[in-house]
Order: structure tokens, then sequence, then C-alpha cells
């Protein structure tokens, strides 16, 4: 009896080895350590109340692993758009709040209305440095452009 027993724990062991194998094969997101410390707030600035079509800074340093807020404010009398497709690609999204809804999925870009907020949560898995621009027409030949840089 004491034999069958301890077999029985032996299997059981085998088995809860490989499902947990199996299940970071098939969920390898799971394995990614997430930070649990309070995001870093960066507040952004998508053109001004002065019409004028830039990003305000239009620069943006981040560390890779870090959970950081964007905080985003379009306070022009116009639409915008944070687009980095790069950057969203290469990173975390927890939430976006925009306005009285919370947003969890992956995120490729925003578009701000006129005198709107919006925070964004996420974490940078990738150092680099990405592109950041507005795709409304026209809006990246006036100089609507930035960079979003990523240290390690």
């Amino acid at each position: 009896m004491r034999s069958l027993i301890d077999g029985l724990k032996f299997w059981c062991c085998c088995l809860v080895v490989l499902v947990t194998i199996y299940c970071f094969q098939i969920m390898p997101v799971l394995a990614v350590p997430i930070p649990i410390a309070k995001p870093i707030d960066l507040k952004t600035s998508l053109g001004n109340t002065a019409n004028e079509l830039k990003f305000f800074p239009s620069q943006l340093q981040l560390v890779a692993g870090k959970k950081y807020k964007l905080l985003l404010a379009n306070p022009s009398p116009q639409k915008h758009y944070f687009t980095a497709r790069e950057f969203t690609s290469n990173s975390w999204t927890q939430k976006v709040d925009a306005g009285n809804v919370e947003i969890k999925s992956a995120i490729q870009e925003l578009e701000l209305r006129p005198s709107t907020n919006a925070a964004w949560v996420l974490v940078p898995m990738q150092s680099g440095s990405y592109q950041l621009r507005c795709t409304i027409p026209g809006h990246t030949d006036a100089g609507m452009t930035g960079t979003i840089v990523v240290a390690p």
C-alpha cells in the first residue's frame, strides 16, 4: 500500500511539472514579470492652446521594465493622435483611463479629441528609440513628431 501511494505521488508530481511546462509554452506572456510598484507619471501634451502642431515635450525618456503612467492632454482646438506603433508593440499595456472608461487591451494608437485627457499605464519591455507622431494628414509634415527613448 505504501509503495502504491509513493507511486501515485511521483506521477502526480510529474503531471504537475508537465502541465506547467506546457502552459508556459502556449502562454509565455504569463512568465513576464510585471512591476507592481506605483507608476511613474509622465505628462505629455498633444498640441497647445495656440494650436501649434507639436508634442510637449517632444522627447520622452523611459526605462525598460519600469511602470509608467503617460498623462496625455490635448488642450488644442483640434483632435490629435498619439501614434508610436513600434513602441506600443514592445510595451505591455495595463490600462488606459479615458473619461469614465477604462480600457484593458493592447493599444496601438490613441486619439485625443479637443480638450480631453487620457492616462495610459504601461511597461516598456524593450530598449530603443521609437518614433512618435500624429498621423492626422498634414500634422506630421507640420512638425508634430517626437521620440520615445527607452533605456535598458
